[in-house]
């Protein structure tokens, strides 16, 4: 959960200002700022506010990259419920889930990088983004869990293969996108929905899985 801010009365004015602000650190972590070099006049000053204005609005710019990233998960999560809200195998809700789950990397891809390299020296944001991450490991646990009671997916540890297989999603993405592409983008979301397919309900062929 996203830490709330000093104040939390919700006004036009206010979620204006917040989406500025939000709106601003991103911008700067895309032109090549580092979230260690930026310091809040920056961003403040990028967002049109004073940095005094700022404190009235966050307690610091850590908030600032914890609520970011809360916004861009949502974002990630919409996208992966394609799959999570349908019933049934299907490679093809597969596929557009993870294809649509990497566009979003590629298009957050500075702010996903700062989220997890802040996470290697800040615990907080660590946790923030494990907490953010587990999100989706429980509503994969959750469709594992209504396969298996359907008879689609055989028994085996949901909670085990959740974690799995959404840590190995995140990390695969974001050495692709955020880091740099090592694969062509269709051939890993291939990969990957593949991967998927194979470890929920033993199915090694895509199209097999589709005509199921």
């Amino acid at each position: 959960m996203a830490p709330t801010s000093r104040r939390t009365d919700a006004t036009p004015k206010r979620e204006r200002i917040q989406h500025d602000v939000l709106k601003a650190m991103e911008e700067l972590l895309t032109e090549g700022e580092t979230y260690a070099d930026m310091g809040v006049e920056r961003i403040a000053g990028r967002a049109g506010i004073s940095r005094t204005s700022f404190y009235f609005y966050f307690r610091d710019k850590r908030e600032v990259l914890e609520r970011l990233t809360a916004t861009v998960a949502d974002e990630l999560y919409a996208a992966a419920d394609i799959w999570w809200s349908g019933t049934g195998i299907s490679h093809d809700a597969l596929r557009a889930s993870i294809q649509d789950v990497s566009a979003l990397f590629v298009q957050h891809g500075p702010l996903l990088r700062a989220i997890v390299e802040v996470g290697t020296y800040e615990r907080e944001v660590a946790e923030h983004w494990r907490a953010l991450i587990g999100r989706f490991i429980d509503a994969t646990e959750q469709r594992i869990l209504l396969e298996q009671e359907a008879g689609a997916a055989p028994p085996f540890a949901a909670r085990a293969t959740a974690f799995a297989l959404v840590w190995g999603v995140e990390r695969a993405l974001y050495e692709q996108f955020v880091q740099g592409e090592v694969f062509a983008p269709a051939e890993l979301v291939e990969a990957i929905s593949a991967m998927w397919l194979r470890a929920i309900y033993g199915h090694v062929d895509p199209a097999a899985a589709d005509a199921a």
